[in-house]
């Protein structure tokens, strides 16, 4: 099913120029945790494109670089060229407080680079050249896909019920496995891909416009209105199920935070873990919308990450990319990889949780392994948009 939500898009960014006044969510990254790569599952909710006739082309070269902002009435483009040959910037007429503004650095102070804005404010393309690379940030009125099941709350939280109907209807029961599964030629039956419709093409917002979009229950009316989201509606219910789980009371001393931003999902994983030996990693696998399949685990073999504790964090269904994260204790963190029937591979990384005695008894895990809470360590796949921190 579909679902189309108005929301503030962010277009990519490779890498920051010194002339931006806050540092880009990549930026930050690079800043707090120098020695750890970005995974794809997050680098791609900074880059995610919901191009429509108003979005910004960015194409970057050996020439240089050329942005196209939007198509526009004639004479209302936007094109801006940078080379080896300098600056140029062509813009068409504009009411006050749209148009064009370019600022071309120079020596420590503007970093040596370009900086250009245009449009109005909320709808503005903003661009940075430099010697580190390109930034990009657009805001437009483009109404991105969003792919969502019907709401329901998140299964990989602790105090997740299920219903019995929910063991084959549910795409993410075929994550939850056993810990002695862990073997090589093991085969399992799952779908990663499933789970993108759970988390929906949301990207990250800048923290400080993540911050400006009221985030929780006493404002929840507010947040419908932001998005032009009707009350009552299935989007709205959505929204509330992810509010309502951030909200929601601790699990056995849990410690639980909903980051609205990149940087605050760094922030929070970084104050439980440090940020000297921290690694971040997500599910990759080679090919998207692949069906239900068997796969089984490599000759390769399993690798253990990490033996102590972590920060999982799973995105939550809402109108930009939001994620629940706890820190997890007594959690083994392993690399698994894959071999589908088809000859798709995965890297998958697994969670297993060695004291599930404070989970709901009804949790979807429990029910598709048929065991009872604090029995066995009980394990599961992460699907491709979510991520867990460990330390090293």
């Amino acid at each position: 099913m579909a679902i189309r939500l108005p929301v503030i898009c962010l277009l990519g960014s490779f890498m920051v120029v010194a002339i931006a006044a806050d540092l880009t969510p990549e930026r930050y990254w690079s800043t707090a945790l120098p020695n750890t790569p970005i995974p794809n599952s997050l680098h791609n909710l900074l880059t995610l494109d919901f191009t429509d006739e108003k979005s910004t082309n960015v194409q970057v070269g050996k020439g240089g670089v050329n942005v196209n902002a939007g198509k526009g009435k004639p004479g209302g483009r936007t094109a801006v060229n940078v080379g080896k040959g300098g600056v140029r910037v062509d813009t068409g007429k504009s009411k006050p407080g749209g148009g064009t503004h370019v600022s071309v650095g120079s020596g420590k102070g503007h970093g040596g680079g370009v900086a250009v804005h245009t449009g109005k404010p909320g709808k503005r393309t903003d661009v940075g050249v430099g010697k580190g690379g390109v930034t990009v940030h657009t805001r437009h009125k483009g109404r991105p896909i969003y792919v969502g099941v019907k709401p329901g709350a998140n299964p990989f939280v602790y105090n997740y019920a299920a219903k019995e109907t929910q063991l084959h209807d549910d795409p993410n029961a075929a994550l939850f496995f056993l810990e002695k599964d862990l073997v090589p030629g093991k085969a399992m039956n799952v779908r990663f891909n499933a789970e993108d419709g759970y988390g929906g093409k949301t990207a990250f917002l800048p923290r400080g416009e993540a911050e400006t979009v009221p985030f929780g229950s006493e404002k929840f009316s507010e947040t419908l209105k932001r998005f032009s989201v009707e009350a009552g509606s299935e989007e709205a219910e959505m929204m509330k199920k992810t509010i309502d789980e951030c909200e929601a009371k601790k699990v056995g001393g849990e410690e639980k935070y909903c980051a609205t931003s990149l940087e605050s999902m760094v922030d929070f994983s970084v104050s439980k873990l440090g940020k000297y030996h921290v690694r971040a990693v997500s599910t990759e696998v080679t090919k998207k919308n692949a069906p239900m399949q068997k796969y089984k685990i490599a000759a390769a073999g399993v690798k253990k990450l990490s033996d102590d504790k972590s920060v999982v964090c799973h995105k939550q269904k809402y109108p930009f990319a939001v994620f629940y994260c706890h820190k997890a204790m007594m959690t083994t963190v392993y690399a698994v990889p894959l071999e589908g029937e088809n000859g798709m591979r995965a890297k998958a990384v697994a969670v297993c949780h060695k004291n599930t005695s404070a989970w709901n008894p009804n949790h979807l895990a429990f029910k598709v392994l048929k065991v009872k809470p604090g029995t066995v360590p009980v394990c599961h796949f992460l699907p491709e948009s979510h991520v867990v921190w460990f330390s090293y």
